[in-house]
């Protein structure tokens, strides 16, 4: 009554079950970072997967984990993985069920006093996968500068998938896009703040977060040029974070300094910022004589409290946007 069953069974044991994974579009399939605190979401194009990346380590482009390639299988691939295999083993199961079912009634004599049938409801089951779908398009595609691969992520991404490059100018570049992203948020986070838990602590947060983006330049801007510099040696400590000393190191380097890229003005104006980035991190942006001393910032008088506005933050990206593009220049000049 059950052989086919039995012989499915047999058939069964030790066989693997294979689910495709399909590419979206633009030929990109997706993968996760198996790391449980990270578990960044990304896609890699697939003849890239193939030809370029190796088995014995894959990166995770935000936080750079490494693990083997068999490991970065995204979370609604598995679950998809695991219900098409119990779906394929249902299907044959059920449908050698049915195929014995049907050999035992046609084996039944007929016109017996007793007579004995069996029934599988259902049709025919599936026996093969469908393959798990592609997630939408990813805008930001990059390509490594190193081993060429092409990668697509969501927000940021600061390391290759396929070789663990940390691209310099990628992630500065990315760093200026979040400060732009954090002074354009302003209203909307305000808006929500206002309605969630009041003016008071909505206007706090807002302006905390327009003072964390000076902050955040120069950041952005001191381990940019740390970056760019280690061709021509090891600077010393915190150089970057001052400009005149900046300026002396690239003069150095390639006889170009910052004077090179920005107007006077320009420079001037970045160095207020960058001294009241001094003053909110070490005076809780408490205007003393010494900011107006190194400063030149007539603006206010001691014991007030400076004011950082969208405009002032738009202002420093724009200029170190400038430098960066300068300090590219130059380094591709001695490349070559």
């Amino acid at each position: 009554m059950f052989e086919d069953l039995i012989k499915e069974m047999n058939r069964m044991n030790g066989h693997s079950v294979s689910v495709e994974i399909e590419s979206d579009d633009k030929g990109y399939i997706d993968k996760q970072c198996p790391n449980e605190g990270c578990e960044f979401i990304f896609k890699v194009n697939k003849d890239d997967w193939a030809n370029i990346f190796k088995d014995e380590a894959v990166w995770c482009p935000l936080c750079r984990h490494e693990a083997t390639s068999d490991k970065w299988f995204t979370i609604a691939q598995v679950e998809h993985a695991k219900s098409e295999a119990l779906a394929v083993i249902k299907g044959k199961i059920h449908n050698s069920l049915r195929t014995g079912a049907q050999k035992f009634n046609r084996r039944q004599p007929k016109n017996s006093f007793i007579s004995m049938s069996m029934k599988v409801t259902g049709g025919t089951k599936r026996t093969y996968t469908i393959p798990a779908k592609a997630a939408e398009l990813m805008q930001l595609e990059i390509q490594c500068e190193e081993c060429e691969s092409r990668f697509a992520v969501i927000g940021s991404a600061y390391f290759c998938p396929a070789c663990g490059h940390n691209s310099v100018t990628r992630t500065f570049h990315d760093s200026l896009r979040k400060i732009r992203a954090k002074k354009d948020s302003l209203d909307v986070v305000r808006s929500a703040l206002i309605e969630s838990v009041g003016k008071d602590e909505a206007e706090l947060t807002c302006r905390s977060l327009i003072e964390t983006c000076i902050g955040d330049g120069v950041v952005a801007f001191q381990k940019y040029c740390e970056g760019m510099y280690q061709r021509f040696g090891t600077p010393p400590f915190n150089a970057f974070q001052r400009l005149d000393q900046t300026s002396e190191l690239w003069k150095k380097a390639f006889q170009e300094g910052l004077d090179s890229w920005l107007s006077e003005d320009e420079l001037r104006l970045l160095g207020v910022l960058y001294q009241k980035r001094h003053l909110l991190a070490h005076n809780e942006g408490i205007i003393d004589k010494k900011y107006t001393q190194k400063s030149g910032d007539q603006s206010y008088k001691e014991g007030q409290r400076l004011i950082i506005s969208p405009k002032d933050v738009e202002y420093m990206v724009s200029c170190l946007e400038k430098l960066a593009h300068g300090i590219e220049t130059g380094c591709g000049r001695i490349q070559n």
